[in-house]
């Protein structure tokens, strides 16, 4: 037993650490000249492609339900999928302006949005616990942005699109713990990826007559890989062996990963306050995921749909 969580947690941490590569990459490949357009149209492409690959070697299910009934729940993901490009264009738009270590610290943002987002849809009133990490997450904003010896000039339209990807990534975070959870999780990253690559594409329609084709074989190879297809794998392993409550805590590296990333290969200064900042903010997540009944019954749910996908 104590293997098996050891190992799922290994899964979650190195999908967490994918996802925290992402916006050094992203600013790397802006270096290169590339746009917001080819990074994200080639990372969704490419993504979309290598989840159906994976799809088709994955262990066939006796059909279940009628097949209009099994359109109708991919085209829920796929709606759902929207926000989670929309939460790429405005990160990866983000980091164009302000550096990544403070980008990745306004996408968690999403501690205290998702509470509002509960009381407003569930008429939910959260508890101490939540709203006391609900003023560390924004403590610790104030320290990781630098405010605190920053002088009055701030980049605000880096600031507005980071806040953007916040409010996108929060719907992306409740639709995916609450859209069609009967189906089997590879097939909803790949639903949820589609989506997001056809509302990409809608937005970034115009960009297709000058786009540059060699980014597929850079950049976007490299962001597919570390952003659409290695994350969704390894929480589909890593979950079912943690649960959702450790593993939401482990997958929180991703901010760490983040700024050390722009800081050794984009050389971007963070100071002992800004560190002290990204600390405070990990440890709201980790107040936001820590026990409860309500969790330990959505772990239950979370196994027993794992047990009927593996069936």
């Amino acid at each position: 037993m104590k293997n098996s969580v050891i190992k799922g947690s290994l899964f979650i941490a190195l999908g967490a650490a994918s996802y925290g590569m992402l916006a050094t990459f992203v600013k790397m490949a802006y270096r290169e000249g590339f746009s917001t357009g080819e990074v994200t149209l080639s990372q969704y492409m490419l993504g979309v492609t290598g989840l159906f690959i994976l799809t088709l070697f994955r262990k066939r299910q006796p059909p279940s339900g009628v097949q209009t009934g099994r359109i109708k729940s991919a085209g829920k993901l796929i709606v759902a999928g929207t926000s989670l490009g929309l939460t790429s264009i405005a990160y990866y738009k983000a980091v164009q302006y302000i550096p990544v270590s403070v980008a990745i610290v306004l996408l968690m943002q999403t501690v205290w949005m998702g509470v509002i987002l509960e009381m407003m849809l569930h008429k939910k009133k959260p508890g101490w616990q939540k709203i006391m990490s609900v003023f560390i997450a924004l403590a610790g904003t104030v320290l990781a942005a630098g405010l605190p010896g920053r002088s009055v000039s701030m980049n605000w339209t880096g600031i507005g699109w980071g806040m953007l990807a916040a409010v996108c990534y929060t719907a992306t975070m409740y639709s995916s713990n609450n859209v069609q959870l009967q189906m089997p999780p590879l097939k909803r990253s790949l639903y949820m990826i589609l989506g997001g690559l056809i509302i990409i594409a809608c937005i970034f329609h115009s960009s297709l007559y000058g786009f540059s084709w060699r980014i597929f074989l850079s950049w976007g190879l490299v962001l597919s890989l570390f952003g659409t297809v290695l994350p969704p794998l390894l929480f589909t392993m890593g979950m079912p062996l943690t649960g959702i409550g450790p593993g939401a805590i482990i997958s929180a590296i991703e901010i760490p990963v983040t700024v050390m990333m722009a800081s050794i290969l984009l050389h971007e200064p963070v100071s002992p306050l800004q560190w002290a900042g990204v600390v405070l903010v990990l440890f709201a997540v980790v107040m936001m995921n820590v026990g409860g009944k309500t969790r330990m019954k959505q772990e239950k749910h979370f196994h027993k749909l794992q047990n009927h996908n593996d069936q």
